[in-house]
């Protein structure tokens, strides 16, 4: 299984997707939802929260791994901004295997670059 590809994962980032998921992760920070404080503060536009990040990841690794596997842990890095009308392309590899665990190296890219980049390891795989 080391070396496997997950298929890749693409997310239109529309302002109402970044608005959202912000909310719906209890993140009431300006920048997630108010475009004119977001560029006050010297951003683009709107930008995804990282919790949307972490749940984006976890349900990349899970929808390839099946409904049997639980996620053990999620170790993400955030690099540049991932702003409203992108389009983040999440892709991962299996870089590790012990028995029903695996490893997978996730990267989110978006116009800007990598936006994120880490690993999750999930159980029950088969």
């Amino acid at each position: 299984m080391i070396g496997t590809q997950l298929p890749p994962l693409t997310i239109e980032v529309t302002p109402t997707f970044v608005i959202s998921a912000a909310i719906a992760t209890r993140d009431f920070q300006d920048v997630h939802h108010d475009r004119d404080a977001a560029i006050q503060r010297g951003s683009k536009d709107i930008f995804v929260n990282i919790l949307t990040d972490t749940g984006l990841v976890q349900r990349f690794v899970t929808d390839w791994a099946g409904p049997g596997a639980f996620v053990r842990s999620v170790k993400i890095r955030l690099g540049v901004p991932c702003y409203a009308y992108d389009t983040l392309v999440l892709s991962g590899e299996v870089v590790a295997q012990d028995g029903d665990e695996v490893t997978i190296r996730v990267t989110g890219k978006g116009e800007l670059g990598e936006h994120i980049a880490g690993t999750v390891t999930v159980g029950g795989v088969s």
